[in-house]
Formats: structure tokens, C-alpha cells, sequence
């Protein structure tokens, strides 16, 4: 064996050899990743898992019935490609036009239920302590090293699949057809491709790389009783050469796992004595990959339709008090049952299992804000519980630092104050990971949370800042609360109950208030949410660093149950982690009582029925696929439902008042306006702004300008680049150029700084946020004159409840002013495109801004409302005294509304000047009017 020295490190053949091995098949495992994310937009974390029935069968095959090396692996694959199928049939299929972070959990049910199958496998057991079986035996000495023939194997199979998988996908006919599908679902439908058969195809394929590489790595560890373990190592290493790849380049895969497979044998050969510092170089290059990732990767945004919705409630029904209260006398029925359990069932062992499950579903509370609120995905609530509780254990006892220029030791603090230090301290660890994660688009936090899990069990816990030199557990002995002692059971269970209810109170408060309403606006609609001053980045982050706190609150919590903070297997784990995940979807993900029905589920069924073998199943991932499968709402839609019922039941009883007539809409809404801007500059102006798209330029050097109350119509072929225009002066494109507002430069700020100078723009889809009602929709919009302060809102101060209650009443105000009024408590999912529209309109009021970009806003409506339409514009620019720039096909329309007109063509302007003059040129005539006069007039001026 040869070996050289390199800055203080150990570098031999026999290592580097190793890491080519498991680097190698660590690649193959994450080419199934970029797989399917590059034809689904899924991060399947179901991938390492998904080979394990495969692999536990050929040990089966071979071992207990010796039927020969190919015929095992050729049956085991076939079963591997056919549980991948069954997996995308019955699973992905189903929920194939959910939203990603949806999918993304399903695969998470997927990867237990593989996992559990291998753990009932029969005649698994009897292989222990056999050599998994392979192809090539024996060990071959070659230039020092030994190499054996399981390795052999993984340096002939893994290149020669990378590089027929990368054919494939970027050199064939069926590759480019997987990236249409990918790209654009309904556009691949209309040439004929059916993006879910190429969904089955590449899941097919998905699965028989992970079997592939489950094999080849139980073939080189030797022994098939650690297959069941493979899974969540092989997955973490998989996903970070993902990231590394960008989540789309199959090359790049490769070298990451490369690169990954031998720095981690470089480290184990150098540095075996540091427990778990592999998986915390892992975290730090998955969060380094993550930051440097440009903002448009990631999935596509969705609206998110599996959070379970009620129907509003008529005002005249609203009349009665318990219809009014309906879910606060619920919520206190439940709640004084709770209290009164600890005097029925007086076993300490019982009431402290009770108080874990009320821990439990705090910390799912943190699930609902981060992924029922944000659309994001946390796999590491659990990680921030335990990091929070070991920072309140360590302020408990007195923290002491000794770290580089540091040191210095702090007394130690009462344990109820430890609590809320522990808190803080874990929503600022959950914001420094989101800073990079949550900057671009799409669930690469799920990736980082979970790698930070791991590392959080393996490496973070046992630091001396946290551990204070303990080696098993850390002490956390639960001590008073305002003189009250809780070193009772029965005491700490009352004490964490009035904290659950104390959290569940403030968190559902939050969701009435402008935080939560601007967070689901950004899930939604981040784009539609910056054109309403909202942003995006930030908004996300600062739930995912509330949703940190609350799990940072629950570790300390589960920590003085059991009055110590255990360093081994028992909390605060990856599986915990999945659990919780998996605990609040089952309850309900986007209700604050979900967590609590799904805690019961979870861990209250086993302990109810602790001999009952299908109990597990029933709260294990099989659980959570049936849940998604079946019910997507969870067990709250349950009690939605019957509140839907009772209402109903109630319209039934009491008629409408026919003869109430609504009051007249004020004829100007002058207090909406913003400060007069100057008039002596255009309104807006660019120069020379242009936009590119790879090697395609959609805008070519434009220079256009638009003078105070103006109303300025943009006309041109599809394609031409109108909408592009105003996306760079918006600030949703990268441009090149100057943006000038008012004659302030804001070209090179976010599009929610645009829009807080004042620009305001409708978007051509009008999709809006489907989950919030038209009222919250207005007052999303009135953010803009104000941001709502997230404390003092959580804490309910008068000043947030006084600001609350006038931003309801302007809304109120300028829903009836545009004949809203019906509609008010409608989702917007709800309406009709023409309705949608209006509320854009609402929204722009709302803002108060003084320019404005609408896209196309009479697209997708009838003509009837069409003609109605210029009308409206022409009023809320008198209202505003906005100046517009509008993009219309509309001739007659936009002839009719424009003071000035511009034509684009392949994204230059072709002409400007009166309608008449665009209209007549000859230039326009010939490449956009035509000179049929029908198609032109094709409604009444």
C-alpha cells in the first residue's frame, strides 16, 4: 500500500480507491434523484429506499433457497422495477397534479413503507450472519491495493449506466420528450405526449437504479442484515450530490458522488475518532450548494388545495352566538376534557405519556406554520427540538464558552426562562439554514433539513457547548413556574396543557392576522404576492424561524418530561422528525388542531393498544399514504365537514331576508390614493432595457415612457414581448437597462421594492392566492401601506388588534365599491375568470400605487364583461390618478381607453404615437393589425 502526506492528511491508494467505490454508487442513487426531479419537478426521498425489497430478496433467493446468482438478480430487479411501478401507479399517479411538497411527503410514506416491508420479510432473518451473495468473489491485488470483486463490480456497472442514462435523457427523441413533459405538462399533452406514462417510465427507472445500487452496496458491506439500514445513509449522501448537480446535470452527479465518496473516506481514514464529523461536512456542503443555487430552481409553485377548507358562514347566521363560536366551544370542550384526565387516570407512568403526546403536537404545530402556511418542508423539526433543548439545558445549569477569543461562564437561569432561551436560540439556528434553502423556489429546504437532522443526532448534540461533557444524557430537572412546583406528573401535564392551548391560540390568531395571510399569499403566488409589496424570501423565513421557535419551545418541553436530554436513540431523531411529518398531515396540515388530532393518532393509538400488531401500520407511513390517498384533508376535514352540516342545516332554518338591500358603493374612494407624485417627470420610463433568455433576446433595447395620469396601451403579436416588458420593469425578469419611476432609478431592486415605490401590475392568468377568500385577498394588498408587525400581532397588543380592524373595514370598503359584496368570503379558487379579474382591480386600489402594468385584462372573459371592463380602468385611474401602462388584444378596447400607443415586434418598438396613428401605420397594419377591418372592429366602438 502506497500513501503520501498532504497538509497533515493521509492519502493512500487503497483510500482514494474506496471513495471511487462508494462514491460511484453513491452517484447511481442520486441520478435517480435528478431523474425524477428533472421529469416530475419531485424530490424523491423515497429513491435509497426503494431498492431495499429488491436487495432483501435476492439474499432470500440465494441464501435460504440457493437459486443461482442471475436468476436472483434478474427476479430481484423485476421486482424492484415493478414496486417502483406500483409506487407511481397507485401513489404518484393519484396525486399527480398536487402540489410538489404533497408528493414530496408521499415519497417520505413510500420510503417506510419499503422499509417495513424488508422488516416482515420472510425468511430475512434466517440469512444473519451469511455473505450477501455477488457476482465476482475473491480480492485481486493491483498497484498496492486490494480490490474486491464486489468493488470491481461497482467501477464496471455504475459508468456504463450513467452514461446510457445520460444518452438517453439529452441525446434522444424520448429524453427531449421527458423534458417537455417536465417543462410544460399541458403543452406536451397537446403534441401528443402523455406526461404520465413518461412519469411511469423514469419511475421504472428510478427503482431499478436504486436496487441496483442497494445490491452492489450490500454487496460490498458483505452481510444482508444491514439492508434495512442502508436506506436513510445512502439517501443523505444521494441527495447532497444532487444538490451539488443542481438537481438537473447528470455529469455533474457523478463527480459530486465522486467527490463526496472520497473526501468521506479521506476523513474516516484520518479522523475515525470524530463521531459523526462526515455528516456535518455533508450538511455544510449541502447548504453551501443550496446558497449558491440561482433563485429560479426548484419546483413550480402551486396553489396549495389539499389544506382542508369550510364553507363561510351567511351574516344572518353569523347572528347567532354558538353558530358565531362554534369552533372557540369546541376547542374548550376538548380542552376542559384534557384537564380533567389527569384526576380520572391518576398512574404518573400514564400522565407522563400524555403530556409527551401534548409536546408532540406543539411540535407539529411547527410543521403547520412551515409547510401548511409556507409550502415548504421541514425534516428537522425534531433536530431544532433538540437542539433547543439542549441550549436550555446548558442556560439552566450555567453556560459556559471556551472558544477561540471566547471564554467565558454565565450562571445559570430559572428553568421556566431556559425554556424561552432554548426558543430563541432555535429559531435563530432554523433562519441561518433557511437563509440559502428558502431564497430560491421549489423544497430544497426539505434537503437541507434533513441532512441537518442527521448531522444534528450525529455530531451537534455531542458537543461540549451543548452536552457540558455528559456522554449519554444531559440533566434538565423541571423546577417552578410562578411558584407553582412541577415536579409532579400530574402538575407538568397541566403546566404543558395550558402551553399547547396557549400556542394553538396564538398560532391560529396569527393566521387571522397579515402575517399569516401574507405567507400563504407567498405559498400561492409569490409573484402576484411581491406585486402586493410581499416578500417573498423574507416572508418564508420568517415563518420558518417562528415554526423553529415553537419546536425550540416543544424540545424543552419533551426534555423536562423526562427530565433529561438524551444523547442516544430515545428523542430527537431523523425517525422522529418523519414521524412528526408524517403525525400532522394525517391530523390536518393546514389547521391548527391538526397536530393534535394526528399526536393522537401517532402515538396515542400504540399506547392504547400496545398488543395490537396493526396498529403500527396504521400510524406508520402506510397510514400517512392512506391519509394523502383517500383523505386528503386529514381527520380535520371530519370535523369541518360537520360544521359545514350544521350550517347548512341552519340555512335550512333560517330564510334570507329578501327584502334587505345592500348599501349604495361610495362613488369615490379619494383616502386610497397615495402622495401625489411629481408631474414635471414621466410617470415610468425606461432605457435601453433589454431581456434574455439563453441565446434568445425577448427585449431589445426598448425605450418607452409614460406621463402622469396616462393611460398608455401596449399592442403587438404573441411573442413580442409585451408582457416581458413590463415583467423587467416589474422586476420578475433579469434585465439589462434603466427602470425609472418617477424619475428614481429602481432598476436592479426586488419586485416587491418595486412595487412599495409604487408600481403596481395584474398578471395575465389573474390566479391571485387561490386559499385566501376575496377579503383577505384586499387585504394582502393593503400590506403595502404597511407592513403588520409580527410581535406585536403573536402577542395581540391593541395597537396590531386596532390596525387589524381598520384594514377589515377598507376592505370591506373596496369590496363593495367594485361590487364585491357577494363574494367577500368566497375562496378565490372559487371564482369565475371575469370576477378574478375584478379583485385584481381591488388589489390595485388597495395598493394605492401610481403606475400601473396590466397584462392582458379582459383575457379569458366574455365580451360582455369585456366592454365593461374599459370603463372600470378609466375609473380607477381617476380614483388613483394612476398612470397605466395596459396590454390588450382588444383593439376596440384598447383604441378606446389608450391617450398613446405602443406596438412591439420580436421585442423592439415598431411604433408609437395616438391610437390613430398605431392603428394606421403600416408598418403595424402589415405585422399585427392585418388589414381585414372585421378582424379589427370585431366589437362596437
Amino acid at each position: 500500500m502506497t500513501g503520501a502526506a498532504l497538509i497533515g492528511t493521509w492519502i493512500t491508494n487503497q483510500v482514494v480507491f474506496n471513495g471511487v467505490v462508494q462514491g460511484l454508487t453513491i452517484a447511481l442513487v442520486g441520478l435517480g434523484i435528478v431523474l425524477i426531479f428533472r421529469s416530475t419537478k419531485v424530490i424523491n426521498f423515497a429513491v435509497g429506499n426503494m431498492g431495499l425489497p429488491a436487495a432483501a430478496l435476492m439474499a432470500v433467493m440465494m441464501i435460504n433457497y440457493d437459486l443461482g446468482f442471475w436468476l436472483s438478480l434478474v427476479t430481484s430487479l423485476v421486482v424492484g422495477a415493478a414496486f417502483a411501478a406500483a409506487v407511481e401507479l397507485i401513489v404518484v399517479r393519484r396525486l399527480f397534479d398536487a402540489p410538489r411538497v404533497i408528493l414530496l411527503v408521499a415519497t417520505i410514506g413510500v420510503a417506510q413503507l419499503a422499509a417495513a416491508i424488508v422488516l416482515v420479510f420472510p425468511d430475512l432473518e434466517s440469512t444473519r450472519g451469511a455473505a450477501f451473495p455477488v457476482a465476482f468473489g475473491g480480492i485481486y491485488e493491483f498497484w498496492g491495493m486490494r480490490i474486491s470483486g464486489p468493488q470491481l463490480t461497482v467501477l464496471v456497472v455504475v459508468p456504463v449506466l450513467a452514461g446510457l442514462l445520460g444518452w438517453v435523457m439529452n441525446r434522444t427523441t424520448f429524453g427531449r420528450t421527458v423534458k417537455a413533459s417536465a417543462d410544460n405538462p399541458d403543452l406536451a399533452r397537446l403534441s401528443g405526449i402523455s406526461p404520465k406514462n413518461v412519469s411511469l417510465f423514469v419511475w421504472i427507472v428510478a427503482g431499478l437504479l436504486s436496487s441496483i445500487s442497494i445490491i452492489m452496496l450490500s454487496g460490498i458491506a458483505g452481510s444482508p442484515t444491514g439492508i434495512a439500514n442502508l436506506g436513510p445513509s445512502t439517501l443523505n449522501r444521494a441527495l447532497a450530490a444532487a444538490v451539488i448537480a443542481g438537481m438537473v446535470s447528470f455529469p455533474r452527479v457523478v463527480l459530486a458522488g465522486l467527490a463526496l465518496g472520497v473526501g468521506e473516506a479521506l476523513v474516516r481514514f484520518n479522523w475515525f475518532n470524530q463521531v459523526g464529523l462526515i455528516d456535518l461536512l455533508l450538511f455544510l456542503a449541502v447548504l453551501v450548494a443550496v446558497f449558491l443555487q440561482t433563485r429560479g430552481t426548484g419546483a413550480e409553485q402551486s396553489s396549495f388545495s389539499f389544506a382542508p377548507r369550510t364553507r363561510p358562514v351567511p351574516e344572518r347566521i353569523q347572528q347567532i352566538w354558538w353558530v358565531r363560536n362554534m369552533g372557540r366551544i369546541t376547542g374548550l370542550v376538548f380542552v376542559a376534557l384534557a384537564a380533567l384526565i389527569p384526576l380520572v387516570i391518576t398512574q404518573s407512568s400514564r400522565q407522563l405519556l400524555y403530556t409527551q403526546i401534548l409536546v408532540f403536537a406543539i411540535a407539529g404545530v411547527s410543521v403547520v406554520v412551515v409547510t401548511g402556511w409556507s409550502g415548504q418542508l421541514s425534516l428537522g423539526q425534531m433536530a431544532f427540538a433538540g437542539v433547543g433543548a439542549l441550549f436550555a439545558a446548558s442556560v439552566n445549569r450555567g453556560l459556559a464558552i471556551d472558544f477561540w477569543f471566547l471564554d467565558f461562564e454565565a450562571p445559570g437561569i430559572p428553568w421556566s426562562l431556559s425554556l424561552v432561551c432554548g426558543a430563541v436560540f432555535s429559531a435563530m439556528v432554523a433562519i441561518v439554514i433557511g437563509v440559502g434553502a428558502l431564497r430560491v423556489r421549489g423544497l430544497l429546504l426539505a434537503v437541507v433539513t434533513f441532512s441537518f437532522a442527521i448531522a444534528a443526532q450525529s455530531y451537534f448534540y455531542r458537543r461540549p457547548f451543548f452536552s457540558g461533557g455528559y456522554t449519554d444524557s444531559v440533566p434538565f430537572e423541571r423546577g417552578e413556574f410562578l411558584g407553582i412546583d412541577l415536579t409532579s406528573e400530574r402538575s407538568y401535564y397541566w403546566f404543558v396543557l395550558g402551553v399547547t392551548v396557549v400556542v394553538i391560540a396564538m398560532v391560529g390568531h396569527l393566521r387571522r392576522t397579515g402575517v399569516g395571510r401574507s405567507t400563504i399569499a407567498v405559498r400561492d403566488n409569490p409573484d402576484t404576492a411581491s406585486a402586493y409589496t410581499v416578500p417573498s424570501a423574507r416572508t418564508k423565513l420568517t415563518a420558518f424561524g417562528f415554526a423553529g421557535a415553537i419546536a425550540g419551545l416543544a424540545g424543552g418541553l419533551l426534555a423536562g418530561s423526562a427530565q433529561v436530554v438524551p444523547l442516544n436513540e430515545r428523542f430527537f431523531q431523523v425517525s422522529d422528525s418523519l414521524q412528526l411529518v408524517a403525525a400532522v398531515v394525517i391530523g390536518g396540515l393546514g389547521a391548527v388542531a391538526g397536530p393534535v388530532l394526528g399526536a393522537l393518532w401517532v402515538k396515542g393509538l400504540p399506547a392504547i393498544f400496545p398488543g395490537n400488531d396493526s396498529i403500527p401500520l396504521m400510524t406508520s407511513g402506510i397510514g400517512l399514504l392512506v391519509l394523502l390517498l383517500y383523505f386528503p384533508g386529514g381527520l380535520i376535514q371530519i370535523g369541518y365537514s360537520a360544521r359545514d352540516a350544521i350550517v347548512r342545516w341552519m340555512e335550512g332554518r333560517i330564510p334570507a331576508d329578501d327584502a334587505k338591500q345592500s348599501a349604495a358603493p361610495p362613488p369615490v374612494l379619494h383616502h386610497m390614493r397615495a402622495d401625489e407624485p411629481p408631474e414635471d417627470v414621466p410617470a415610468i420610463e425606461t432605457h435601453g432595457l433589454s431581456v434574455k433568455f439563453g441565446g434568445i433576446r425577448a427585449l431589445d433595447d426598448v425605450a418607452i415612457h409614460v406621463a402622469h395620469n396616462e393611460i398608455v396601451g401596449l399592442i403587438g403579436t404573441n411573442g413580442a414581448g409585451k408582457s416581458t416588458l413590463i415583467n423587467a420593469i416589474g422586476g420578475y425578469v433579469p434585465s439589462t437597462g434603466q427602470v425609472l419611476l418617477h424619475g428614481v432609478k429602481i432598476d436592479g431592486r426586488r419586485a416587491s421594492a418595486r412595487a412599495r415605490a409604487g408600481l403596481g401590475r395584474t398578471f395575465q392568468a389573474a390566479t391571485l392566492f387561490p386559499e385566501l377568500t376575496v377579503h383577505e385577498t384586499v387585504m394582502v394588498a393593503l400590506e403595502g401601506r404597511g407592513r403588520t408587525g409580527f410581535v406585536s400581532s403573536a402577542l395581540v397588543l391593541p395597537p396590531a388588534v386596532k390596525r387589524e380592524r381598520a384594514r377589515a373595514s377598507e376592505a370591506s370598503e373596496l369590496i363593495d365599491f367594485l361590487g364585491l359584496g357577494r363574494y367577500a368570503d368566497a375562496y378565490i379558487a372559487d371564482l369565475s375568470t371575469g370576477t378574478r379579474r375584478i379583485v385584481e382591480l381591488a388589489g390595485l386600489l388597495a395598493l394605492g400605487s401610481t403606475v400601473l402594468c396590466l397584462d392582458e385584462p379582459t383575457a379569458g372573459i366574455a365580451q360582455r364583461e369585456t366592454e365593461a371592463f374599459g370603463p372600470l380602468i378609466v375609473e380607477i385611474r381617476r380614483e388613483l390618478g394612476a398612470a397605466m401602462i395596459v396590454i390588450e388584444h382588444d383593439m376596440p378596447l384598447i383604441m378606446s381607453i389608450s391617450d398613446r400607443m405602443y406596438c412591439l415586434d420580436l421585442g423592439r418598438v415598431l411604433a408609437e404615437g395616438d391610437p390613430d396613428t398605431v392603428r394606421n401605420d403600416p408598418h403595424v397594419v402589415a405585422a399585427y393589425l392585418g388589414t381585414d377591418d372585421r378582424a379589427i372592429e370585431r366589437s362596437d366602438q
